[in-house]
């Protein structure tokens, strides 16, 4: 979805993407061990994203030592954007330590109008015109923004409108965009129920297999939370043979990286 794209419409000035990075670093404190997302731009820079539902103070700090975890890993710049829900009003832009100071991009989505935008998207549905790049985005992006109904039903809206989309390929994108990103800030009983309508809908063997991916990621999350195997298959519809394999071979990347 982020492919070829600069984002430039949320104020962040980079250039394209090219493709997406390992963001897992060998590291012992496992608990800040992965960030949201890393993008190698064609510039062969990189594009560290994080998505944050709260504010907390040390956040920045945590942001600023993976990247120089990444730097340290990498050898190439890399500026970082942090996108807050709408729940936050007010957050730090910057992190000055003496000698250091760390000023990531900052995108405050309670500054965009979520009801408008929906509005938006939903009369060019209607009207069967094309949704520009931009629209997909803002898609995606929906239940982030200011708005007056409760995120996970701006997901099921979001994911309603998707499916109104004529072009196969975008339709199963953003579809399965929208359930990626509605795991990092709604509850396991949230998720459930979004996954049980998207496995109701008409969907073709490519977007289950693209969900698929994701509920390993969620099952990989969910074992390190130590939720029980049969509950973690109840909410990804993964296999208990499947989840077995994943717990083990966590297990053994904990072992490597404590050696």
């Amino acid at each position: 979805m982020f492919q070829d794209e600069t984002l430039d419409f949320y104020g962040i000035k980079t250039a394209k993407i090219k493709g997406l990075i390992n963001v897992e670093l060998p590291i012992v404190e496992v608990a800040e061990s992965s960030m949201d997302y890393i993008f190698l731009l064609e510039d062969n820079t990189y594009l560290h994203y994080e998505f944050e539902t709260s504010y907390k103070k040390d956040n920045l700090i945590r942001f600023a030592k993976y990247d120089l975890r990444v730097y340290e890993r990498d050898n190439r710049e890399i500026n970082t954007v942090v996108i807050y829900s709408a729940d936050v009003k007010n957050a730090a832009t910057e992190l000055k330590i003496g000698s250091l100071t760390y000023t990531p991009n900052v995108v405050m989505m309670c500054n965009y109008d979520g009801n408008a935008v929906y509005a938006e998207l939903e009369k060019k549905l209607r009207e069967k015109q094309g949704l520009s790049d931009k629209d997909i985005l803002n898609l995606i992006f929906l239940p982030l923004m200011r708005n007056t109904i409760s995120k996970i039903e701006l997901v099921e809206k979001s994911i309603e409108l998707s499916q109104q989309i004529d072009d196969e390929n975008k339709r199963e994108a953003c579809i399965a965009s929208a359930f990626a990103f509605s795991v990092k800030y709604l509850n396991d009983t949230e998720i459930k129920r979004i996954w049980e309508g998207i496995k109701m809908s008409n969907l073709n063997t490519a977007l289950k297999m693209i969900i698929t991916d994701e509920m390993l990621e969620v099952a990989r999350k969910a074992i390190k939370e130590k939720l029980s195997v049969e509950l973690i298959s109840k909410l990804t519809g993964l296999d208990i043979e499947t989840i077995e394999d994943l717990r083990e071979q966590l297990e053994q990347e904990t072992e490597e990286n404590a050696e």
